[in-house]
């Protein structure tokens, strides 16, 4: 890794522009895949096999690969292994419930949760992230839109879902207190273990609309045209990241290093124009650990 200190006016540029940052983004002009010094780089990965957390239900980010349903296959699901091949590790995919992976990567259970996961400061107290992708937040409502939404503000009184321990659901919630401070009556709000789960919500009438990963929700409508359609979206300036649990050093500068490196060769592009993301909200790979 190189060495901040050597680079002070680097690393003074790199910190006034994102304070909780703990490491500046390498260089992609330096980047290269070199998995046989694996050793050498990041000796705390030798021999070991990283256990990467999905839930095979986040189309187009994780899904199970239709020619064989035990893998995975996806935008997060080919980037985690496009980069631990350059950097020279094995990986193994562990599915579970998207709001039952954050806590299995605290404690540990799995090394890295890799699954349009948000950095949140909250969340960055257990975890440590590499941000990679800027987020977008999508509004889907049952087609036609029969209750009007264009905007959090039109949820007053209605019901709105998502999945359990998200931004979108810390989203509805303040939509929610937003109606209440304003007098009118607040959002009946409905979490889910995944986002499946909201989407049927509002297909059988029982959600007024689901709150979900904007490219989630635009493979949700493609895939269900004729019952749900997009209200709207939000734009709020989140990143999407991988995450560890905290004091796995080498694993975060792997997974930094590797992400720079994928995107320097052009690989990184490929897979996302494999699986039709705009390629535009990718961010510099960046350690934050606050």
């Amino acid at each position: 890794m190189r060495d901040i200190y050597k680079f002070s006016m680097q690393a003074v540029v790199c910190l006034s522009f994102l304070a909780v940052s703990a490491l500046c983004g390498a260089k992609a002009e330096d980047a290269s895949c070199e998995p046989a010094k694996l050793a050498t780089k990041y000796p705390g990965l030798a021999g070991k096999t990283i256990k990467i957390g999905q839930d095979g239900e986040s189309v187009p980010f994780s899904m199970r690969d239709p020619k064989d349903f035990t893998k995975l296959a996806g935008l997060d699901a080919d980037l985690a292994q496009a980069t631990f091949a350059c950097i020279g590790v094995p990986i193994q995919f562990t599915i579970g419930t998207w709001s039952g992976l954050i806590p299995a990567a605290m404690s540990g259970q799995i090394d890295v949760m890799w699954d349009t996961l948000l950095y949140t400061p909250e969340r960055a107290k257990k975890l440590d992230f590499v941000v990679y992708m800027n987020a977008a937040t999508g509004m889907l409502v049952a087609k036609g839109n029969p209750k009007n939404i264009h905007a959090l503000g039109d949820l007053c009184g209605l019901t709105g879902t998502t999945t359990l321990g998200t931004t979108q659901e810390a989203m509805l919630r303040d939509a929610s207190s937003k109606c209440v401070a304003a007098g009118k009556p607040a959002v009946n709000i409905i979490t889910s273990t995944d986002m499946p789960s909201g989407l049927r919500l509002v297909q059988n009438a029982r959600a007024d609309l689901v709150s979900v990963n904007k490219f989630v929700g635009d493979n949700m409508v493609a895939a269900n045209p004729t019952t749900v359609e997009s209200a709207f979206d939000v734009i709020t300036g989140a990143k999407i990241a991988v995450g560890t649990a905290k004091g796995n050093p080498d694993l975060v500068k792997a997974l930094r290093d590797g992400l720079t490196a994928i995107r320097a060769s052009g690989a990184e592009k490929q897979i996302y124009e494999r699986y039709h993301v705009d390629y535009s909200l990718t961010a510099e790979p960046v350690i934050l650990t606050e």
